[in-house]
């Protein structure tokens, strides 16, 4: 009989706690506050050094800068959106493990055929991420529940089936963990795009009111408009793929626990 292996594994990386994301949302807003008064704002990009004033011709960071107070906001939805996809996809590539999920689901149903547990466990050391420790944990109880004579064969299946789901069930929130602030992103980003595109045409209409229109604040709130719808779609477009993306790769993953999960149970209770 193949010799009993301690069943603790630990789980994959999980991403940022609530405190962690929270912290990095403020650090995000603070960045972008800093971008737009020291760099949008940097008083070489205006005429006379005023910001005040009008922006150089051609000067693209000084016409943003128009876009008013709308902008540190976006910016900051744009670093929040970066942030959090590095976040997910350094967390989803760990998950992954070191090996393609298909070769390691194969190697494992070879060893399972053999009916080597203790092969099987160190494959699933050796490939790491959500998916092994899945199978781990089912190679374990499985080791353990051959040799308990105790429990009849339903009572083993159905032990097993429940260590394999409380398994799951602690690998898929990790995978899914802080998807909700990216589609939450791309949401309220185009919404505060348009305030800032609606108080932009306000100004712009103020400004033609008059007999004699205000070019330059027409000009203002004409940019103002451009600048934050322009910002607002960047960042909704970046977070609605970046949470497909990802969305789709935890779908291939929970696929291929699934598998994993029908497999060890299906084999056991043809042996037990």
């Amino acid at each position: 009989m193949s010799k009993k292996i301690n069943a603790s594994s630990s789980n994959t990386f999980g991403g940022f706690s609530a405190l962690v994301a929270f912290l990095a949302m403020a650090v995000c807003l603070a960045i972008g506050i800093v971008i737009y008064s020291q760099f949008f704002g940097d008083p070489a990009n205006f005429e006379n050094g005023d910001p005040n004033g009008h922006p150089l011709e051609g000067n693209l960071l000084g016409t943003i800068y128009k876009g008013g107070f709308i902008v540190p906001g976006l910016v900051a939805i744009n670093l929040i959106i970066l942030v959090f996809s590095f976040e997910r996809l350094v967390t989803l590539l760990l998950a992954n493990g070191k090996g393609k999920p298909a070769r390691f689901i194969k190697q494992i149903k070879t060893h399972l055929s053999n009916g080597d547990y203790t092969s099987a466990i160190k494959a699933c050391d050796k490939q790491k991420g959500s998916l092994a420790n899945v199978v781990r944990a089912g190679m374990v109880k499985s080791q353990f529940l051959e040799s308990d004579t105790s429990l009849d064969k339903e009572q083993k299946v159905e032990a097993l089936k429940k260590e394999m789901e409380e398994a799951t069930a602690l690998e898929l929130p990790m995978l899914s963990k802080n998807l909700s602030v990216l589609s939450t992103c791309a949401t309220i980003a185009t919404l505060v795009g348009l305030i800032g595109t609606v108080l932009g045409m306000i100004r712009s209409f103020a400004a033609m009111s008059s007999g004699a229109p205000d070019t330059a604040q027409l000009s203002t709130g004409i940019s103002e408009a451009l600048i934050n719808t322009a910002f607002g779609i960047t960042a909704s477009t970046i977070a609605i793929i970046m949470y497909n993306v990802f969305s789709t790769q935890i779908d291939s993953m929970t696929y291929s626990i699934d598998e994993a999960n029908f497999t060890i149970v299906h084999d056991f209770s043809v042996k037990a």
